[in-house]
Formats: structure tokens, sequence, C-alpha cells
């Protein structure tokens, strides 16, 4: 049985869908929209470690950047994005338009990271 998260299992159908598919807009330029697919999403919960939040502590004693926190949400968006783009190529999309994320705390140290938009198939406009 063919794997539905493999984008090679899909026949091409017109644009490769690449990180230049997806945008926060609601349009592609030079493409049309010809079919839309719906939501699309990708979602982790993540959570502090203790040593975390000691070295948080500590860096927010001398402000600036808190690169500990910074690279938790850029590895959480990161792992969110992935999964919002695995589950349109599942879909057969070849584009992401209205792209957004949203964090949610669940509970102290815990939070939700969502990653959404509107799986589409474009083509170029003639």
């Amino acid at each position: 049985m063919a794997d539905p998260y493999n984008s090679a299992a899909r026949p091409p159908t017109g644009p490769r869908f690449d990180d230049s598919m997806v945008t926060t807009a609601f349009e592609l330029p030079g493409f049309r929209v010809a079919r839309n697919l719906g939501v699309v999403r990708g979602i982790t919960v993540r959570s502090r470690s203790i040593v975390g939040n000691f070295l948080g502590g500590i860096q927010t004693l001398f402000g600036g950047n808190i690169t500990i926190y910074t690279e938790l949400c850029e590895q959480a968006r990161e792992e969110t994005y992935r999964d919002m783009a695995k589950h349109a190529r599942m879909l057969g999309a070849n584009a992401i338009i209205g792209m957004r994320y949203d964090a949610t705390d669940i509970m102290t140290g815990l939070t939700e990271v969502l990653c959404y938009g509107t799986a589409v198939v474009v083509e170029p406009l003639r």
C-alpha cells in the first residue's frame, strides 16, 4: 500500500509543492486556485524542562532575547509547519494559502502550538 504522506505517491498536478507555495496571503501571484481542499493543520504540545526554566530564569536577569525559549518556540513552529505541509500533500495539494500560527497555554509550562491554512491546488495563470 502506498504511503499517503509520501508526495511521490500522487501524480504531480501543476507546480511542485515547496515552501514558496505556502503563504499567509489568500492568493499566490501568478497562480489561480483551481480547487480548495479544505483546512490543513499541524499541532504539537510542548513543555519547558526544569533545566530550561532554570537557564531561562538566569537569562531573564540579564534582559534581552531569552534564547532557550526562542529555540523552543522555533522548534515547535517548525514541527507544526512540517506536519501541516504533510497533511496538505496527503490531500493532493500543491499550495497552502492563509497560513497562520496560534499558541495556547494548556497549563503552566505546557503550550499547544498550531499551524493551519487552506490546502489548495493552484494552476499557473495563462
